[in-house]
């Protein structure tokens, strides 16, 4: 049977969850308010997809700074950019050039969202560190990228040991804000319903070890499902000791 939990800010409200599986909004992380991911040139090559963006006031590589002194799972190669396709799992790119593999060119429409990400995979929440395009002019697959979208980024992969103690929980909107009066995004954590009414990230905590699923689904002030691209979003991730 499934629990529900409802979430404002950090305060987890009416908890009587038997798996012991928790969010906790994360706080101190460095804002980068001023950050500015910005498309310069891409075209397609014989490789794939060539991206070649311009950063400001953020710096791919480095271990980013924060206030928090709890462990989640960080990258040894920095801060990054996550770049997902059609709201699959992300690539992490560390270069402000490079050539992506994994576009259809026969088939077009592919829908490309990138956004500038720390090197613990948080992402930077402002309205210019991110870019979203479709690539190819097909009719059939065209998206309405005007609508409200939420994209899944973490968790992701494979945990193991201490890393398994708080797995982030993120996700990225777009055209769309979250409110206690308004839209939300319900989570639902190997059995577990959440319900989130703060952009922000969130790391979970009691999870057992194994396979474990999660839905991302953006619902509106009614708690039903906003009929947008990609959403709901469906995914697993394994936890190893």
């Amino acid at each position: 049977m499934k629990k529900l939990i409802l979430l404002s800010a950090i305060l987890i409200l009416g908890c009587k969850n038997t798996n012991q599986i928790k969010i906790t909004k994360v706080e101190g992380s460095t804002e980068y308010e001023n950050a500015k991911l910005s498309l310069k040139e891409s075209s397609w090559t014989d490789e794939g997809y060539l991206f070649s963006f311009d950063l400001e006031n953020y710096k791919l590589g480095l271990q980013s700074p924060k206030e928090f002194e709890y462990k989640l799972a960080n990258s040894a190669k920095g801060q990054h950019i996550h770049l997902i396709v059609n709201n699959g799992p992300y690539s992490a790119k560390y270069n402000e050039e490079f050539v992506h593999n994994q576009l259809d060119k026969t088939k077009g429409g592919d829908v490309v969202l990138a956004f500038l990400s720390r090197s613990y995979h948080e992402s930077v929440k402002n309205k210019d560190a991110y870019f979203l395009t479709q690539i190819g002019d097909s009719i059939a697959n065209k998206k309405d990228l005007s609508k409200e979208l939420l994209f899944y980024s973490r968790p992701k992969g494979t945990y193991k040991a201490d890393d398994t103690n708080r797995v982030l929980l993120d996700f990225y909107l777009i055209n769309t804000s979250l409110a206690e009066d308004g839209n939300k995004v319900r989570a639902t954590i190997h059995g577990t319903e959440f319900i989130i009414d703060e952009w922000a990230p969130y790391y979970i905590e009691g999870l057992p070890k194994g396979e474990i699923s999660i839905k991302l689904e953006l619902i509106n002030s009614k708690g039903d499902l906003i009929e947008s691209p990609f959403n709901p979003s469906q995914r697993t991730f394994t936890l190893e000791e």
